[in-house]
Parts: C-alpha cells; structure tokens; sequence
C-alpha cells in the first residue's frame, strides 16, 4: 500500500488503472480483453446488484436465464439490430476438439463444423424474442417483465478494466406489452430507476435524457439514458432503456390476440446496466490515495483497529470492539474488526484508506483508560477523539452524512463544469476544458457528425427537462427547436 502513486493531475487514465489494482479490484486475464474481477471488487459490485434486483423484483420484473449462444440466423431477422451488433461478435463455427497428429497439443476437428455458427450472447433481444412467440398468445399472457443477470461479449479492441471489456457482466430487462403506451411507460420507469440507484446509492448526479437517432440502440425506436460527469470532465453513460416498439414482435411474428380477438404484435422494451457502473462509481469520488465509497455500496462500512503493545492490552481493547460489532450488527452497519498481529497499525490504515472503507476506527492504551475512541472518515480525511459510549449513534449518523456529502461534491462540480456555448468557437474551448456543454444543434444527423469530428465531443443526450427553445445550431447556423448536452466521453 506505500510508494508514490500516479495522481488524477499526472494522468488520469494511468491513476485510474493503478487504482483498481491497487484496491485489489480487478486484474487483467491471461485472455485479451477479458477481466478478473477479485473478491473485494465482486463485493461491491454485489451489493449493487443485489440494491437493483430488488428494485426491479419492487416494480413487478422477475429473474430468468436465456442461453448463452445465440444462432446466427436469429440476429438477421432485425436488419438496425444486426448492423449494430455484426462487428462486435464472437463466432463458435466448431464444436468438438481433436489431438494434434504430431502430439503437439490440441486443434479444432475439421470434421466437428456447426450446421449453424452460434453467436456469443452480445445482447439477448433475439433469443428471448424467439421464446416469446412460444409464450404468448393472448392478452391475457401480458405484460411480460423478464430480467436477466447475465455475461455478455462484445469484441473490443481497447479495452480498460470495468469500462470497456470483451466480456463483461451486467443485467438486462426484455419486457412484453399489449399497448404502445404500457411499453413506453416501462421504458420511461425502468430509467427512473436506474436514476434513482445512480443518485441515492452510488451518490453520482446524472442526466437524464433522450439519444439521437444515431446514438440509439441498434432495433430501437428510442433509447433514454443516464449520462454522469467523471471527475476528468468526461461523460459517461451509465444505463439505457429502450423502446423497441414492435420491431423485435415484426422479425420473430409475436402477435396476440386481444379483447377483439383482433391478432396484433406485441410491444417491446430493454434496459440494462453493467460492470461499467464499477468504474463510474471509482471515477466519481476517488481521490489520489485511493477508493473513495459511498457507505451504502462499501463492502465494509466500518473498520475496526486495536493498537496495542501487550496481549493483556489487544484483549481488553477487543472486548470494547465486540460490543461495537454487535451493536452494528443489529443496525445493519457491516464492520470488519483488523486485529491481525501480521500487520501494523499503519499498513492497514493505508490499506483500508486505499479502499475506501467509510470510517475508520482506532483504540490504542490511551483510549482505553480515557474510554475514547478515534473516529476517522474517508471522505473528508478528517478525524476525531470520541467517547466511546457516543460512538455508536455518532457512526449511524456519520455514514447517512458521508453518503450525502459525496453526492453534495459530485453535484457541485457537475454544475461548475456545465457551461452553455452560442457559437463554435466558445463551444470549442469548452470542450476542450472538459464537462457537459449546453449548446443548440439544428437535429441533423451530418452536424452531428461534424462536430464529433472536429472536436471529438458527442450528444451525450437530449435532456428530459430541457424546454423547447427557439434558436440556431452552434456549428451550422441552421433553425434549431432546443438544445443538447454534448461532452467528450469514455
């Protein structure tokens, strides 16, 4: 845990990768692009799916699994999806291996060719549409609110730990409907979610928007989106969900009889967020010395450490942290009590402070006598000497604090870093200088274009909230109904 580090100042990209080692998140896999995720890592990234589950289970969705491969004729059937999706996917072409005539190992027989290449899963619109035709036929048999946690692989060529990987994991919602409207309404709630765990639990303010054409889910007919401001100014969108309408019901003929009798297609939505929050989650508070999270995501929300010359000592100092264990216990508060002798005091202050347990605590000889305890928090680096009787409630109230004062921070300097530009040469420097600019665009798809060009900076999204406003595109001068939120992005 000790020796100088890269700071966000010196290279972010580099402070970033150093950090997910560092905090023993993740690792690079012998197999190109793929990550590992450790033990401490995959708990956080837990305790986020197990906060998402249950909010989808609250608002009617159920868990199911569809196959890993998918055959390739179901992802021609949608013309926009297998355009999206062609130059990302893993083909398996054989099933079978065979030993080498020269002993040299294993290769593919020749003889084991699939009748039909199986597609690694890049996204589970086709399979799950297939079974729908099989499920539905009246309309009694809708809704269907399906979501599945599942791996996905979508072949990158750069790739980043949790941002960008050949296979990642994430969860992904696949609904049925018998109205235009009840699907639209799903679309529209399932992005109310994921704003509402992005804001209350990973304490990260978003955006909630609409994508151009362009920037739509492949077979969508409009996708919404939640777009965060990473602390190098840099967007990143954090979750979709799409309205299919009834492109995915046209390709594989899902249709339903309704009260008439009358046979219509059904109406689609999917949603779905990644392992992609873990690096969002790290960008938007972490800081120099390392991890920085929010105590309703933190693996450990508290950590306990004795500092002690004798054993008479760490016995009696433990005994205090065992009635402190068992009184978070019962409020739900997870504690971790370090008394491994391996390690000194300092080592694990270090390390703990590298991954970004909410509060430390701290009882030496003098505490004991003094009947205090030292209470310090990762947010703030501050701390202070408490008496131990009080530090109970004093913790229950310092976690709901830390929580809110990182959203409070994230907040403030997504606000000092939106700016708004009339003309394109302003809209230039302050892209350059990073965060979200506010600026009209005439609605063409060739502007668009341009600009990405010329600046390297996106329409990260159409805002919900933003009003309608007359005015001229930034770059062309052409009419404009509104503007956009545009930012350079990972």
């Amino acid at each position: 845990m000790s020796g100088k580090h890269t700071t966000r100042k010196q290279d972010y990209s580099k402070w970033y990768n150093e950090l997910v080692q560092r905090a023993d998140l993740a690792e690079h896999s012998d197999v190109r692009g793929c990550m590992i995720i450790k033990p401490y890592g995959f708990a956080i990234w837990e305790r986020m799916k197990d906060v998402l589950d249950q909010k989808f289970k609250e608002t009617g969705h159920s868990n199911a699994y569809f196959p890993l491969f998918i055959p390739k004729s179901y992802l021609s059937k949608e013309a926009s999806h297998v355009e999206g999706f062609a130059k990302e996917c893993a083909v398996v072409t054989h099933y079978r291996l065979k030993n080498a005539d020269d002993g040299s190992g294993v290769v593919v027989d020749p003889k084991a060719k699939l009748e039909e290449e199986l597609i690694v899963r890049p996204t589970s619109e086709t399979i799950i549409w297939n079974s729908y035709r099989n499920w539905i036929q009246s309309y009694r048999d809708l809704p269907i609110l399906i979501n599945q946690w599942a791996n996905v692989v979508r072949w990158e060529m750069r790739t980043r730990l949790f941002l960008r990987t050949a296979e990642f994991l994430w969860q992904e919602g696949h609904t049925a409907h018998a109205t235009n409207q009840e699907a639209r309404e799903e679309t529209s709630r399932m992005l109310e979610v994921y704003a509402d765990f992005a804001e209350q639990y990973m304490a990260m303010p978003v955006v909630k928007g609409r994508k151009t054409e362009s920037e739509r889910f492949a077979g969508a007919e409009d996708t919404l989106c939640i777009e965060a401001l990473m602390q190098d100014g840099k967007a990143l969108q954090a979750g979709t969900s799409h309205f299919l309408g009834q492109n995915f019901a046209k390709a594989f003929d899902v249709k339903f009889a309704d009260k008439d009798g009358k046979l219509e297609h059904v109406w689609a939505t999917s949603w779905g967020v990644s392992t992609r929050l873990m690096g969002a989650l790290i960008m938007s508070h972490s800081d120099d010395e390392g991890l920085v999270l929010p105590p309703l995501l933190a693996p450990i929300q508290v950590v306990g450490i004795p500092i002690y010359r004798s054993t008479e000592e760490l016995e009696k100092i433990s005994e205090k942290f065992d009635l402190l264990r068992m009184a978070f216990k019962k409020k739900g508060i997870s504690f971790k009590y370090d008394d491994d002798d391996n390690r000194r005091p300092g080592w694990k202050f270090s390390e703990y402070e590298t991954k970004g347990v909410p509060i430390r605590l701290a009882m030496g000889p003098r505490d004991l006598e003094n009947g205090n305890i030292e209470v310090a928090r990762r947010d703030t680096k501050t701390k202070e000497i408490v008496s131990f009787d009080g530090v109970e409630k004093l913790i229950e109230g310092l976690l709901k604090e830390i929580q809110s004062n990182l959203f409070n921070k994230a907040d403030r300097f997504r606000k000092e870093k939106t700016s708004e530009a009339s003309d394109f040469e302003s809209f230039k420097q302050l892209v350059n200088k990073g965060g979200f600019v506010s600026a009209h665009w005439d609605g063409t798809e060739a502007t668009e274009n341009k600009i990405k060009e010329e600046t390297q900076a996106t329409i990260r999204c159409i805002p919900l909230d933003q009003k309608e406003e007359t005015g001229v595109c930034v770059y062309s001068g052409a009419p404009s109904k509104g503007k956009v939120l545009f930012a350079k992005a990972y």
